[in-house]
Order: structure tokens, then sequence, then C-alpha cells
């Protein structure tokens, strides 16, 4: 009886084409499925992508206030304009750019390849006219750099929020997706250092008019323009406009290499659902998904307090610490650690599990800041918080964006009809870290200004020097533990995670069989 219908189905199985037999199950027994693995080359395209943001993002970060102050020769209380609404633009663009995304269709190049691609040509142009000192009167020359600074951020979340996105679609393994974000957040990290240096050293070749100080005093930006010769100041814009366009050829070419280098991969069982979400059904599901919104709250604390230390490590290094020549060698520093502390991370996290990486890890800088507050200004004491705080921030780089994917899978299967929300989670993480940037700046300026800060003074009153510690140590240590203590509520550990990665395969494999039973029927019919 066996042995017949064994008989039967090797039979059957030779009427049938090879097509078939590959695509389904082959008679009598199961193919395994394989796991999807993204090369090495895969992972590095898709990380070097991560690049561009961060190049220019800390080139405009360092030099844009004193090119627009000492070398385009803006007022500075229109330049104060041009930043505050530069940035609050960019933040307002994220979730109308992740709107613009949710609602376009997959192409032949995929869903979010077509916004990187058409992005970045016009993207360049506006950061090279950034650099560019028209020969306009003041108001129409604080238009000119207003008009392209708010261009150029609103191009550039149109290539960062759908490369942010893309790690959802570059392979639906928890595991690959999270080895591909570790390769990206090293390479953003050395972006930031490639962005600083690329600009600081070609600027720093050239006589760039200064603002000099006497005895806390400062000559306005008008007269130092009169001091200087002219064609050291045409020099000087000119090395800002050659650093534009260096730092713009770098952006073109990680762009190029991302689109040849990285292939977006839709879900199977997404292919089969047609309808499409509004942004605004959508949004709503997205912040009434409470793993994502304990997230971005625990992210939201730590991110506002690694910038305000950010923010305001150049002014604590100079004045509080008295180190005013040492600034750029301990942001290297910082820097460097992070870079070399990333891959460290992924295998802790892979190790021990993502929560618990976050608990080290941002918390990791606390007793390095509580050293800071509490002992006078040493060197040594410096470097070493600066190698500390940058094994935090690298674990502040990565984490995020690690865990992010893991709230939209579990997204996916509480609302497996939803489709085309990714933008828009990682959007509005995206806005949100913005929103903390603003109110760091916010109260960091604030906060100066009732201490008494002298601007461009060669030293500070005692209240002012005070400040500036507490922005740098305790206030961050205060938001370190506040954001840790939100993380206790976030409910996806290892265990959740790994039974949502079993339950989406199980929905990837019946929507994959299904489609090969349909396939398998049409040609088996027309054979007959």
């Amino acid at each position: 009886m066996a042995k017949g219908e064994g008989a039967e189905s090797g039979s059957a199985a030779g009427l049938l084409p090879t097509s078939i037999l590959q695509t389904g199950e082959r008679p009598g027994q199961k193919e395994p499925k394989k796991k999807q693995q993204l090369s090495i080359c895969n992972k590095l395209c898709y990380a070097v992508g991560g690049a561009p943001y961060q190049v220019t993002g800390c080139a405009l970060g360092f030099f844009l206030q004193i090119y627009l102050l000492d070398v385009a020769q803006v007022n500075p209380f229109s330049a104060s304009i041009i930043l505050f609404v530069g940035r609050a633009w960019d933040a307002i663009t994220d979730p109308l750019v992740g709107f613009c995304i949710s609602k376009s269709p997959w192409t032949r190049l995929g869903h979010l390849m077509p916004w990187i691609i058409f992005s970045t040509p016009l993207a360049i142009i506006a950061y090279i006219l950034i650099w560019f000192v028209p020969d306009f009167n003041k108001n129409d020359q604080t238009l000119w750099y207003l008009l392209f600074y708010c261009l150029f951020e609103t191009l550039v979340t149109c290539f960062h929020v759908p490369y942010s996105a893309l790690t959802m679609f570059i392979s639906t393994e928890q595991s690959e997706r999270d080895s591909a974000t570790a390769y990206r957040m090293t390479v953003e990290v050395l972006g930031t250092v490639l962005g600083t240096a690329i600009q600081g050293q070609i600027v720093g070749q050239a006589d760039t008019p200064c603002l000099p100080e006497h005895n806390g005093s400062m000559l306005p930006s008008e007269n130092v323009g009169r001091t200087n010769s002219t064609a050291s100041l045409q020099k000087t814009q000119n090395a800002y406009l050659l650093a534009g366009g260096v730092i713009a050829s770098i952006y073109v070419l990680c762009a190029v290499i991302l689109t040849l280098g990285v292939r977006e991969q839709r879900e199977p069982y997404k292919t089969q659902q047609t309808e499409p979400m509004s942004f605004f059904r959508g949004l709503r599901l997205v912040m009434s998904h409470g793993p994502y919104v304990r997230l971005i709250a625990g992210f939201l604390f730590t991110s506002l307090a690694f910038m305000l230390v950010e923010g305001n490590f150049a002014l604590f290094c100079t004045y509080t610490l008295g180190f005013r020549n040492e600034f750029q060698n301990l942001l290297l520093a910082i820097m460097l650690s992070a870079t070399l502390t990333i891959p460290i991370w992924q295998w802790f996290l892979t190790r021990f599990g993502k929560k618990t990486a976050v608990y080290i890890g941002i918390s990791s800088a606390v007793p390095f800041l509580i050293l800071v507050a509490l002992m006078e200004s040493n060197l040594i004491v410096t470097y070493v918080v600066a190698v500390a705080a940058g094994v935090s921030v690298a674990a502040a780089f990565l984490l995020p964006w690690s865990m992010l994917p893991d709230v939209v899978d579990d997204f996916h299967l509480k609302q497996p009809h939803s489709h085309g929300t990714e933008p828009i989670f990682f959007s509005f993480y995206v806005f949100f870290t913005k929103f903390a940037s603003g109110v760091s700046l916010g109260i960091s300026t604030l906060s100066l200004d009732f201490a008494g800060y002298q601007t461009r003074g060669c030293s500070q009153p005692a209240r002012v020097k005070f400040t500036l510690k507490m922005l740098v140590t305790m206030a961050p240590i205060v938001l370190i533990l506040l954001g840790l203590l939100l993380f206790k509520l976030y409910p996806i550990d290892e265990e959740k995670r790994r039974q949502n990665k079993k339950a989406l395969q199980a929905l990837r494999d019946e929507a994959s069989s299904s489609g090969c039973s349909d396939t398998d029927s049409t040609e088996l019919a027309s054979i007959l």
C-alpha cells in the first residue's frame, strides 16, 4: 500500500515541470526555509547611505553660525532668525515628508528609493548655495540664506526619512536588520567626524576674519569686516564654498552607492493588501501603540540629556574647565570612542538583549558626569570622561534605530491590515529628536542669559561657570535617570521579540505558500 502510494506520487512528480517542484513542495518532502541573509557588501552599501545626513549636519551645526556672522556679515539678529526658523522648519518637515511617503505607491525602483534618488541633486545644489555669499543688500541676503537653508533641510529630510524607514525593507530577518543598523551607526559616527574634519581643515587654511575680544568686550561684526582686507575675506568665502563642494560630492557618492547596493524587499503578506490606509488614521494607530509611545518617551529624555552635553560642551571646556585649545581634541576623542564601541554594543545587544544594552550603555555616562561635577579641572580626567562619553554616545546612536523595527513588527502583528505606516514611525521619531534638540538649545540659552553670560568674553562670571557645569553634568544625569525609568515600562523584551519573529514568519510563509499554490495550479492547468 505504502509502496504503491509512493510510486503513484513519483509518477505524478514526473509529470510536473521542474519549476513547480522548485517553487512549491517536492513530493514526499518539505523544502527547508532558507534564512534571508544580507551580504557584507549589502550592509556596507546601506550603511554608507547614513553618511550624507551626518556629514552635512555636522558641518552646518558647527560652522553655520560663525559663517553667517563673520564671513557673510549677516547681523546677529538676522542670523538668529535664520538658525531658529531653519531648525523649526527642519522638525516640521519630518512628519510632512512621512505623510507624503506613506501616500506614494510602489514603483520599479521601490517605495522609498525614488525619494532618495530624486532629492539628492536638488539637495546638493541648495547645500552649496548656503555657502555662497551673494552680492545683495542685508535684507535680501537674509532671505537668501533663510530660503536655501530651509530648502536644504526639506530636501535632506526627503533623503533621510525614507532612508531611516528603509531598515524595514532591506530584510525580513530581525538579526540582519540589527546587524545592518550597527554598520549604519558606525558609518554615521564616522560621518560626524568626517564632516567636522573636512570643513574645519579647509576653512582653517584661510585667514578667517574673527571677532577679537578685549577684556570681555567685542567689536561689532560690521567693524570687523572693515578691519580685514577684502582679499582675506574673499579667500575665506572661497574656502567655505570649496568645503561645501567637497561635502556635496561625498553626499552624491554615498547616495549612488546606496542606490546601487541596496534593493527594497516587500513583505509577502503586504502584497496581498491593496487598500491603502489614510495618513491620519495611520498616525492615530501609531501614536496609540503603547510600545512606540514608551520607546519614544524614553529616548526623548535620554536624547535631551546628550544634546545638553553636546550643545554646551565647547563653552564648558572653554570657561568652566579652562581648556580653550583642547575642544577639538576632546571632541575627536568622543567620536573615535563612539566609533570603536558601536560593534561592541551590537555584540552586547545580540548576546544580552536590547533593554539590557539600554540600561548599561546609557547609564554608563552617569558616574563620569558625577566625577566631572565634583572634581576640579583636570585635563587627564576630562579625556577619560570624553572616552566614556563616547561609549554612551555609541549606545545612544545605535539603540533607537535597532529597537524601532521591533516596535514596527509588533504593530504589524496587532494591526495586520495596516500597511504603509513605516515612514510615520521613523519620521515622528526624528521629529521628536529634533524637538529635543530645540528644547535643549532654548534651555541652555535662557539659563546662560539669566546667569549673566558675557558674549565672547575671555572669562565668565562664577554664576555662568556653575550654570555650565549644571547643564553638562547634573541636568543630563536627571534626564538619563528619567529616561531609564520610562524604559522599565517598555514591554518588548527578548522573549517578546522571539514570539513576534515566529508570528511574522508564519504570516510570510502563509502568504508565500498561498502565492505558490495559485501559481502552480495555473501552470498545471495549462499543461493539462
